[in-house]
């Protein structure tokens, strides 16, 4: 019989328990919404509930999390949650170790979901893979040779902290979902009769989500905002290429799900703050694997763990 393994994702909005197989296939997806005023105490009740119904049914060899901040990838344990208080110094291995039974291997959710799409997403057969995950923040996370580059402790690809200019102005304020957000709530009153303006609800939050319809109806705001996105991402990326000159950039997070718009912004960006001997630089690709990145790529993260 085929072993099963646990796929954890601990996100600041977002909680996924996915069981799969030892091909990372997803057989079971269990997903819960996070309350943050609750702290980390109330999503550990959450996880806590969820493997009590989960765990005596499915027996897994092992499990392994994509956690959303730094953590010490050898030992499980949480450096710092910048989103949720009361994770911070807290050991996450030891802790699950316990409610599953079984090996439980840690790491940075966007490492976790680069190596999630560096072999079973959009860079299957490339070499290193890069991908940046563009959500309410912005990481990033290195796959060379099919396993995460970890660098010194905590061992993050922090590509949402690389400065953009010398006031300190970072990837991450520029080009997060709520940094969009922002600038397509600004339209209300720079051009309310902008067709992205138009598109904006009373209650503020998610706007960016407008973005891809207001481009194909042709909207200048909407393509100005995305042009100045692709330009401040692409440079920041253009620090990754010089220093790591991965095979391929994987875009990721809900941002990217502006599609191909942004992919191409990107692309043709990037070319212009490249070397010339490294043009046409890195095919950069979209994510492949949606919500299922994290969890596949910790699906994956605990066999090859089990294995070393």
């Amino acid at each position: 019989m085929a072993e099963s393994y646990l796929g954890i994702e601990i996100g600041g909005t977002k909680l996924q328990i996915s069981v799969g197989d030892d091909r990372a296939g997803v057989a079971q997806r269990h997903r819960l919404t996070v309350d943050p005023g609750r702290g980390a105490e109330g999503i550990r009740r959450q996880i806590e509930a969820a493997l009590a119904q989960i765990v005596p049914t499915v027996k897994p060899a092992a499990a392994g999390v994509g956690f959303g901040g730094p953590v010490d990838w050898q030992t499980g344990r949480i450096c710092r949650s910048h989103q949720i208080e009361g994770w911070s110094e807290f050991d996450l291995g030891d802790w699950l170790q316990r409610q599953i039974d079984a090996p439980v291997f840690v790491d940075n959710d966007a490492n976790v979901a680069a190596l999630g799409e560096a072999i079973h997403g959009a860079g299957r057969g490339a070499n290193p893979v890069f991908y940046v995950t563009l959500g309410s923040g912005v990481g990033g996370g290195l796959v060379l040779d099919g396993g995460i580059y970890h660098g010194a402790k905590p061992g993050e690809a922090e590509i949402g902290h690389v400065r953009l200019d010398r006031q300190g102005t970072i990837v991450e304020a520029r080009c997060s979902g709520w940094a969009v957000d922002a600038r397509i709530r600004a339209l209300k009153t720079s051009q309310p009769t902008s067709a992205l303006a138009g598109m904006l609800g009373p209650a503020p939050g998610g706007e960016a989500r407008h973005l891809a319809a207001a481009l194909q109806k042709g909207d200048a705001a909407a393509q100005r905002i995305l042009d100045e996105t692709a330009e401040d991402l692409a440079f920041g990326l253009s620090h990754v290429t010089h220093l790591f000159h991965p095979e391929m950039i994987v875009l990721g997070g809900g941002l990217s799900g502006v599609g191909e718009p942004l992919r191409l912004g990107v692309e043709r960006a990037l070319r212009g703050f490249l070397m010339e001997v490294f043009l046409p630089g890195p095919r950069i690709c979209l994510a492949a694997l949606g919500e299922d990145a994290v969890p596949v790529g910790a699906l994956e993260l605990a066999q090859a763990r089990l294995r070393a």
